[in-house]
């Protein structure tokens, strides 16, 4: 991991202001995945726009969208054991830095604002092409090759996730450094990232009801 990364933990991602849009959740339809993820409704419009974008033969294939407050904080509660266990001498700092790399603090997830997915690349028979690792591999488990600029995956991989990177950086959403497969768009580090003043979602729950605007 670069020591200019930015992690869901820092305090400059928390200090961006949501300015709620009211933008409801919409379901992807199933040549976006058989998961048929709900997401906002803009992001739905760029993920259809970066399908079409790719080469004939390759599409996305998203597995996640928006998750529910109770499985994010059920995410947290198993990977932290897992860190914890993994790095006994760590602070609790350094457990929170370390612990964000793979699923974000509940207050900034963008998940559960509906403003990110996890997402691959499939062929033309629906077989997942080689991106370096499964998604959501941890940095445990895959010894930091989850990350996306990792070293020392195969050529095939990296041109993968370059493709990814250029499709979906075309339609503004941004990458997740320490996860290849997770992109957003909206949220608070999509805002960070870009310089937005504010972002577009804040949390939402299964039926589609926002929180409102928050700080």
């Amino acid at each position: 991991m670069s020591p200019m990364t930015i992690l869901l933990s820092d305090p400059r991602v928390s200090a961006i202001p949501v300015e709620e849009c009211g933008e409801p959740l919409v379901t992807l339809e199933p040549d976006l995945g058989p998961a048929r993820a709900r997401v906002r409704a803009a992001l739905a419009d760029r993920l259809r726009a970066a399908n079409r974008a790719l080469p004939d033969g390759i599409c996305l294939r998203v597995v996640e969208g928006h998750r529910s407050d109770p499985d994010q904080r059920g995410i947290i509660e198993r990977y932290s054991h897992q860190v914890a266990a993994a790095h006994p001498d760590a602070s609790a700092i350094e457990l929170e830095q370390l612990i964000s790399r793979f699923v974000a603090p509940i207050h900034v997830a963008p998940h559960v604002a509906a403003a990110a997915v996890d997402l691959t690349l499939v062929d033309a028979d629906g077989t997942e092409l080689d991106l370096g690792t499964s998604v959501d591999a941890t940095p445990e488990e895959s010894d930091g090759a989850c990350y996306f600029a990792a070293a020392g995956i195969t050529a095939a991989a990296r041109a993968h996730r370059d493709l990814l990177a250029e499709v979906l950086g075309a339609v503004g959403l941004v990458n997740y450094p320490t996860e290849w497969w997770h992109w957003s768009y909206g949220d608070r580090y999509w805002a960070l990232l870009t310089g937005a003043p504010s972002a577009r979602y804040g949390p939402i729950d299964d039926h589609g009801a926002a929180a409102g605007r928050s700080t």
